[in-house]
């Protein structure tokens, strides 16, 4: 086990550079998730971590020690890849063992090992099984086996659940964070899911066209999201963002409608309200003019368009909410706390 630290991490592919420099220190048994859409750079990071890409500038650090010109095998690292890489031609026990046996370790030790990872994933009466055999979830279970026995400072997950169904995913992750937390082995887990990454991870990194836009706790980045993107991108659903004028503890939107606000300040901004903060009120300010009812179970989910305007917005009621053949607009408030506030050329936090 050990701490892992990037400084300044860079990534160039020729003149392109694709990850801006990423630095943050990471405890030792921390979980972090770095979460991003499709081609943000949030594998490409974890490779350079593995030693499977070169980095361009800057320092990684595993365990205090510079990392950067060491191969993969002499980082102790531990990897789990998206689609198992299992070998199928050997059965669970022999996958579990090669790693150990490639090491010469000893027979006994891999023996030992094997037994305990084969315990601790429930999958000692699969032991003698080939890859075909097994589902899926009991095959990520192996691949997750071959990394344990490694006995690794650090874990790297590359979206390990992505080819798992809904129902399995969520047993997964549990099963991950609690292994995870049980063996106390710092982590480093990418996805694309934001809702893995707000239950998985004890801080995550959000990723965007290889800038860290922001790194925190999830209820950090939940609640005071530091720019548009980070705001847009965790929640679901996502955070409705409207064009405001903030003037004399007022936010005027585009459409006239007025809310009070806390901003003493007088600017043209991007104004962020929550879909589950907006509460059903006959008289608030808000008025959504309803195109859609998408009923949860626990909540319904209400799209359509700011009254006199073309913005979309999406409003989250609790229970069941049933619109009307010819609905007209419906009014919701919202506290002036979970109000957020935005630089409408930067997209930064305005505090």
């Amino acid at each position: 086990m050990a701490d892992l630290s990037l400084e300044d991490v860079k990534k160039r592919f020729g003149n392109t550079e694709v990850i801006h420099g990423v630095s943050t220190d990471i405890k030792d048994g921390e979980f972090i998730v770095i979460v991003g859409p499709s081609g943000c750079g949030k594998s490409t990071l974890l490779r350079m971590v593995a030693g499977l890409e070169s980095v361009s500038d800057g320092e990684i650090r595993i365990g205090g020690v510079r990392v950067n010109e060491k191969e993969p095998m002499d980082r102790d690292i531990a990897m789990v890849f998206q689609n198992y890489a299992l070998y199928p031609h050997m059965s669970v026990r022999q996958n579990m063992a090669y790693g150990l046996k490639i090491a010469k370790k000893p027979q006994a030790e891999i023996d030992k090992r094997v037994a305990d990872a084969a315990r601790l994933l429930q999958l000692e009466e699969y032991l003698d099984r080939k890859p075909k055999q097994l589902s899926g979830g009991q095959r990520q279970r192996v691949a997750m086996g071959r990394a344990i026995v490694r006995e690794p400072s650090v874990f790297l997950f590359d979206e390990p659940l992505s080819n798992l169904d809904a129902k399995l995913r969520v047993q997964m992750r549990l099963e991950i964070k609690e292994l995870q937390s049980r063996l106390g082995i710092t982590s480093l887990y990418v996805t694309h899911d934001q809702v893995e990454a707000m239950t998985m991870a004890d801080r995550m990194i959000v990723m965007n066209g290889g800038v860290a836009e922001q790194i925190g706790t999830p209820l950090e980045v939940y609640e005071t999201p530091q720019t548009l993107f980070a705001a847009q991108f965790i929640g679901s659903p996502a955070m409705n963002i409207l064009n405001a004028e903030l003037k004399g503890g007022k936010a005027k939107l585009e459409n006239g409608a007025s809310l009070t606000c806390k901003s003493k300040l007088e600017i043209e901004a991007k104004i962020g309200l929550r879909p589950e903060h907006l509460t059903l009120n006959p008289k608030g300010k808000i008025e959504l003019m309803p195109l859609l009812a998408e009923p949860l179970g626990a909540n319904t989910l209400i799209h359509g368009k700011l009254k006199n305007s073309s913005i979309p917005l999406t409003a989250s009621v609790p229970g069941v909410y049933e619109l009307e053949e010819k609905s007209d607009a419906i009014g919701f408030s919202i506290d002036p706390n979970n109000l957020h506030f935005f630089d409408a050329e930067s997209g930064h936090r305005i505090s």
